[in-house]
């Protein structure tokens, strides 16, 4: 019988480490939570943070410390694993941590770029209740 000869060791190769040094951050800002996106600038998700995944738990997910908290996690993730210095920050929602997550950003020396407000705006409405007949 004839052995291999590559051993689990050589097969398995070290992933090269990405850098990336600006990217874009997608923060969703709900009433119930707050979620933290890191990507890069083609929009691949980096790390991913909620304030439910920092141990929040009901209505404390919707506050804006939990939102700082999260964005706080994330960033240092973003910042530990691929070097992100600069980012894009886009905002959807109408929730409380819409302002505290990029105050947090700032406060890790996240060079904040630009601030857009991607929330959905509706146009025409919802569809009306049917005619009463009487």
């Amino acid at each position: 019988m004839a052995e291999s000869t590559t051993s689990p060791a050589a097969a398995k190769r070290k992933k090269a480490k990405r850098s990336v040094a600006k990217g874009q951050v997608h923060v969703l800002a709900t009433f119930n939570n707050t979620i933290i996106t890191f990507t890069d600038a083609s929009g691949n998700a980096l790390t991913a943070v909620s304030a439910g995944a920092c141990g929040f738990r009901g209505s404390k997910k919707g506050t804006a410390y939990a939102a700082q908290v999260a964005a706080e996690r994330a960033g240092q993730a973003a910042k530990q694993q691929y070097g992100v210095s600069s980012v894009d920050v886009f905002i959807k929602g109408i929730g409380l941590g819409r302002d505290a997550a990029i105050r947090a950003l700032s406060g890790l020396d996240i060079n904040v770029e630009s601030i857009s407000d991607v929330t959905g705006v509706p146009h025409g409405g919802v569809r009306p209740r049917k005619a009463r007949r009487i």
